[in-house]
């Protein structure tokens, strides 16, 4: 073949490829955003919006979702990330680290001529492969009294002490069967506020006032109503009520409704949990009756208030129910009160199912809201240790799983080896961002520590991001739930295989200037 033939050649595959590298480079821009925070060297980045307002955090999820993105593969790579954070919480930074190299890895062996069908045949047989290995490899959490939850909490909660113990104390207060309640997360137990003390309770926190200063700030032992609904008198057409027999409706509603308010308060039921608004009438009634009222409560603080005291919500034509068959709908606690100066309600000690809150204090808003992304990452990564178990962290894991990729690898057959490749070499990726970002040489520290894995069959060494030295994670108290890991993986493989699949890009027509069906094909654009 002659030069020019060649050139020819490369010059089609390259138009062929044009796809992958445009959304491989996309990606890439997206992992390189969030890989200076990973591992206990990893440093914040600040995100300023176009009107000054400022996020300073070193949480991989918030990076994603706060940044300004266009390109629609770095948008699938958000969408990812952002299933993952629902379904264990953290390891998003992991997921988009390693789903940044196999799309490397696979542009470079598609750049070389491989199949890029290939290609994805042998990263999904790695990442599967992976995947095992982590399932193999966790140490069970028997009980929620096991120091390793701590351990996990720190890790998690890049190292804040006081909110580790935090959400320890929370998980040993719900138990370990609310913990495998895969209806449950610890993490939506969190509230943190500007001004709070650090505290763990067995209750729940209504972020709400009660509706005024004259109804009672504290009440003991209270039966609890909670209406999902306003709380005032069905309503009548505004043209009706210009009718004799429309503003007769009126007034027998209006009577109606004082006498549901009269059976409510005879039943005994003292704090009154409400959706939406409330009439001027409820308000008298219920404050001369000595009701704590909390108004235009959330759908999500709603159903908390019914677990935790047991009371299930009704709507306001409910009410008309007789006395012995509304008693049903009525919930119980120890104690309800207002904390004045956090501005909330406090439920403690429920009829219902055991709950435990989480106060985070912090000084500022931008203290309290980085604070409350750290709690939330390490009470999500308790809560998946316990479903489902703790691995060597500090890139350990990933590495034991790249050398038994790599054994695949070597004794694959064909072109899919080409794909358990670029698997082993994003295997690898994690370990060589945290020593990197500690300031250690990656190439050697990486090689250093698979060289000792090998030696010592060991899936715990690492690299200690203080020493440099090549130690046993799970001894120094660096490790990782298992789930997160796990679903990393299947998170990266996703990403990887979906991009990798995208053959050609095309701009769609704006489907509200209509179609173009009956038009001459001269005015056709194409």
């Amino acid at each position: 073949m002659t030069l020019k033939g060649q050139a020819a050649d490369a010059s089609e595959i390259n138009e062929k490829l044009a796809a992958l590298f445009t959304n491989a480079s996309a990606v890439r821009a997206i992992a390189s955003a969030v890989e200076g925070t990973i591992g206990p060297k990893g440093l914040d980045t600040l995100l300023v919006d176009r009107f000054g307002e400022v996020v300073i955090t070193n949480d991989g999820m918030t990076i994603l979702t706060k940044m300004d993105v266009n390109h629609p593969a770095a948008k699938m790579v958000i969408n990812t990330a952002r299933a993952q954070e629902d379904e264990v919480g953290d390891g998003t930074t992991t997921a988009t680290i390693m789903a940044g190299a196999l799309l490397s890895e696979g542009v470079n062996q598609a750049a070389r001529g491989v199949p890029v069908t290939r290609i994805i045949d042998g990263v999904r047989a790695g990442v599967q492969r992976a995947m095992d290995i982590v399932a193999e490899k966790a140490i069970k959490i028997d009980d929620v009294d096991d120091p390793m939850l701590l351990k996990v909490a720190l890790v998690a909660g890049r190292d804040n002490k006081d909110i580790a113990e935090l959400v320890v104390a929370a998980a040993k207060m719900v138990g370990k069967e609310k913990l495998l309640d895969p209806r449950f997360k610890l993490s939506e137990t969190i509230v943190a506020k500007e001004g709070a003390e650090n505290e763990v309770f067995a209750g729940i926190i209504v972020d709400k006032e009660r509706l005024n200063e004259e109804m009672p700030e504290s009440l003991d032992d209270p039966k609890i109503l909670v209406v999902d609904d306003a709380l005032e008198p069905e309503e009548v057409e505004e043209e009706a009520l210009s009718t004799e027999v429309g503003f007769q409706r009126y007034l027998e509603l209006q009577e109606e409704f004082k006498a549901n308010l009269d059976k409510v308060v005879k039943l005994g039921v003292k704090f009154i949990v409400v959706d939406k608004g409330i009439s001027d009438i409820a308000e008298e009634i219920l404050t001369d009756a000595g009701v704590m009222v909390v108004t235009r409560v959330s759908s999500s603080e709603l159903r908390k208030v019914c677990e935790h005291t047991g009371a299930r919500v009704v709507k306001r034509t409910g009410l008309k129910k007789p006395p012995e068959e509304l008693a049903k709908y009525l919930g119980g606690a120890e104690k309800v009160y207002e904390d004045q100066k956090l501005e909330n309600i406090r439920i403690l000690g429920g009829k219902g199912k055991p709950m435990a809150t989480i106060l985070v204090g912090a000084t500022t808003g931008e203290v309290r809201g980085e604070r409350e992304r750290i709690c939330t990452d390490a009470a999500s990564s308790v809560q998946a240790a316990v479903k489902g178990g703790v691995v060597a962290g500090g890139g350990a894991i990933e590495l034991a799983c790249a050398r038994e990729v790599e054994k695949m690898r070597l004794s694959q057959k064909g072109m899919q080896a080409y794909g358990l490749l670029c698997v082993v070499e994003a295997l690898k990726r994690p370990m060589a961002q945290i020593v990197s970002n500690a300031g250690f040489n990656p190439l050697e520290k990486v090689g250093d520590a698979m060289a000792r894995q090998t030696e010592e069959n060991s899936d715990r060494l690492a690299v200690d991001c203080d020493t440099g030295e090549i130690v046993d994670m799970v001894a120094m108290g660096v490790i990782d739930p298992a789930p997160v890991k796990t679903h990393a993986l299947k998170a990266a493989l996703e990403i990887a295989c979906a991009i990798l699949r995208i053959d050609t890009i095309i701009k769609k027509k704006d489907e509200a200037q209509g179609s173009s069906e009956g038009k001459p094909a001269e005015d056709m654009d194409f």
